[in-house]
């Protein structure tokens, strides 16, 4: 078994104490019960490992450009960020 701690707010922590007591339950024994039924109540929907594939890579960015198509579209940009620097003014 392996023992930790955790952190709760004042309130909670009254409330699961005093939930404990009126059952006669340790407060660990209350969390334990309390994780159990968490894990009943929402059962693991994670898929199995085999069942993720890798996507496929798109192409994507200036490889496959020409030298020129690669100019234009550095000179649209410089424009593009000109006109934001204008606008800015």
């Amino acid at each position: 078994m392996i023992k930790t701690q955790i952190q709760l707010p004042d309130e909670l922590y009254r409330r699961v104490k005093a939930f404990a007591e009126q059952r006669e339950w340790s407060l660990a024994e209350t969390f334990r019960r309390a994780v159990e039924q968490m894990f009943e109540r929402y059962p693991s929907t994670s898929q199995r490992p085999d069942a993720w594939k890798v996507p496929k890579i798109r192409p994507a960015g200036w490889k496959g450009l020409s030298a020129s198509e690669l100019h234009t579209i550095a000179l649209d940009d410089i424009d593009q960020s000109r006109g934001e620097t204008e606008s800015i003014r």
